[in-house]
């Protein structure tokens, strides 16, 4: 005789599907957003998470359709925490052996000055901790995908994606130019091929734009610039586990915040965990390149999601003190970086 489904169970198959049927319109939006500023990207050189940026504010209308947005929300939270969540299986710790102690604590503390400069910064610009947290870290680690990692543990408010869109149109445009002018300097600064790769991982904020960088000035600078810049992203995870008890512990909730994120967000631990695994080695070549590129691919759409999200009044609202601090947080790290290199190495 064949069984049949109870009913809370074929009710809860047909709640599943009709929060994927929701979904779909808002998530193809942000899926062809994402491909688009791939395929321009590829042709014309421009940076793919700032034309995915720039073509999801430019259908900001979309938001307010109420088929799309449920997706579209989705997509600036969810599909946001799964892509950094993926990021862990970029790391290993072979990047610290590889590097040597010395290099290693250089960027450590290069990262951790960066935020707190910018913390302190912050005040003479007169922000709040929100932006200063924000702008510090996506200059510190690894530019839109730690804004966007440090945005998931902030509590909420109505000027949330405004801060974020600034900050990532902020961070890439200044990663572009490094990435132009960085080069430059490297003869000025007397270093070899290693230093090199070693300035430019560990200044310049996106990963493309590092390894742009890098390989223009040699295969050697390429490698040991990718490799740096992975190890500032392997602080990600444990500089937003800090921010988020430093928020609980000092920051109090106002009455237009939104509820706290969880002190360690799941995002985080899998970030962590995926990392762990990969130190390993047990893992194939084939699936860190896919998961890899998984990851790239969901940050594309889901910036293009917080951009759909995101008026164009707002970012040209947040005002010239704000791309100040942005510039001053990125000369500060530059030069504790170039600093230390002409010291002690």
């Amino acid at each position: 005789m064949a069984e049949h489904p109870t009913a809370p169970s074929a009710a809860s198959s047909e709640g599943w599907r009709d929060r994927v049927r929701s979904l779909m319109p808002g998530l193809m939006i942000v899926a062809l957003i994402a491909l688009a500023s791939q395929f321009v990207s590829e042709h014309y050189g421009a940076p793919a998470m700032f034309l995915a940026l720039l073509f999801g504010v430019s259908l900001n209308f979309l938001s307010s359709d109420v088929r799309c947005k449920p997706g579209i929300t989705f997509g600036a939270s969810t599909l946001l925490r799964f892509g950094v969540a993926l990021l862990g299986l970029r790391i290993s710790g072979e990047m610290v052996t590889g590097l040597g102690w010395g290099i290693t604590f250089l960027i450590i503390g290069a990262v951790i000055a960066t935020i707190a400069f910018g913390m302190i910064m912050a005040r003479f610009f007169h922000f709040r901790h929100r932006f200063a947290i924000l702008s510090a870290g996506a200059v510190a680690i690894c530019g839109a995908s730690a804004a966007m990692a440090i945005a998931a543990v902030l509590p909420k408010d109505e000027r949330s994606d405004e801060r974020l869109v600034f900050t990532v149109v902020g961070v890439t445009v200044l990663s572009t130019l490094a990435m132009l002018f960085y080069p430059l300097l490297v003869p000025w600064l007397g270093f070899d091929d290693r230093a090199a790769g070693i300035f430019i991982g560990g200044t310049i904020h996106d990963v493309a734009q590092v390894v742009g960088a890098g390989y223009s000035i040699s295969d050697e600078a390429g490698v040991t610039a990718t490799l740096v810049k992975l190890l500032r992203v392997l602080m990600l995870a444990p500089i937003v586990v800090l921010i988020g008890v430093v928020i609980r512990m000092t920051v109090t909730a106002g009455p237009d915040d939104g509820p706290r994120p969880p002190l360690f967000p799941t995002f985080v631990i899998a970030f962590v965990a995926l990392a762990v695994v990969n130190s390993f080695g047990i893992l194939p070549g084939w699936l860190t390149d896919a998961a890899s590129s998984i990851s790239r691919w969901a940050l594309l759409a889901a910036i293009g999601a917080v951009g759909l999200r995101t008026l164009p009044q707002q970012i040209l609202g947040v005002g010239p003190a704000a791309v100040g601090l942005l510039a001053v947080e990125t000369f500060f790290i530059g030069a504790v970086v170039a600093g230390g290199l002409l010291l002690f190495f």
